[in-house]
């Protein structure tokens, strides 16, 4: 009796050991924001393509679910804007990168709704680096990198049954909508950490700048820089609507990404 009493009482134990290990493991998860909230630009559409950084005093701040939540003050208006978890003091003067404002965004880990809040991918650089409207006129809020050079683009494509070119991509967009695709291209822009995503802007010399058909976005968590030559595969969606008037024709998602060369 005894014997059974002590392994029952060592099975126990163990089991509250691995329960409170797994329970902490999840509190250090960093939360992220659902893809289906509404995102909305921190600017007008026709203001300038060099948009202010988020700026002010710090009046609140709180850390969880690996974010910093702030409350900034300027001008007697608040904002509450939140970036990756990081050292900050109340009464701190700040300037943070333009971002997504999420509408009636839940935190669970604080388990409280804020009516508007800004998801910034971090602070402001010396240099005030914003981000810029992308090519089909709509606007990504975020840190980004990108390029402008008179020289122009010429990609060859990608082989493969599969592999398209840019402009393909539009042309055959109905057809190809939801499908897997290959396309090969050189990295004009790059909006990192955006909804727990890298937003891509490839152009391979195809298309026209007029309809904004040269310009092709892709999101991937893969890492690369403006000036690379990378084939992505992926999933083509047409017509993505991600709210607040975020639609794009043409957009290849949860892609992979090869680069074949460094940016230079």
């Amino acid at each position: 009796m005894k014997k059974y009493l002590s392994v029952s009482l060592s099975i126990l134990s163990l089991s509250m050991a691995v329960y409170m290990d797994n329970t902490y493991a999840d509190s250090k998860k960093a939360e992220k924001p659902p893809d289906s909230l509404y995102m909305k630009q921190t600017e007008d559409e026709s203001a300038s393509q060099d948009a202010s950084p988020i700026s002010g005093k710090i009046v609140e701040a709180m850390n969880s679910g690996g974010y910093t939540y702030l409350c900034i003050e300027k001008d007697g208006k608040k904002t509450w804007a939140a970036i990756l978890e990081t050292n900050v003091a109340v009464g701190q003067e700040v300037a943070l990168q333009p971002g997504y404002e999420m509408v009636n965004f839940t935190s669970k880990t604080l388990n409280r709704t804020f009516d508007k809040i800004i998801f910034s991918t971090g602070f402001a650089s010396q240099e005030g680096a914003t981000d810029t409207k992308s090519y089909h006129g709509k606007p990504m809020g975020s840190k980004s990198q990108s390029v402008v050079s008179n020289e122009p683009i010429k990609v060859e494509k990608v082989s493969g049954p599969n592999a398209f070119t840019v402009a393909e991509l539009y042309e055959k967009r109905t057809e190809l909508d939801k499908k897997n695709i290959v396309v090969r291209g050189k990295v004009v822009k790059v909006s990192s950490g955006i909804m727990g995503r890298n937003w891509l802007h490839i152009q391979d010399g195809t298309g026209n700048s007029e309809s904004g058909t040269q310009d092709l976005v892709v999101t991937t968590h893969d890492i690369t820089s403006v000036g690379d030559i990378v084939t992505a595969n992926g999933t083509l969606y047409k017509d993505k609507d991600f709210g607040s008037g975020y639609k794009y024709d043409v957009i290849v998602e949860q892609a992979s990404i090869k680069k074949e060369n460094a940016a230079k």
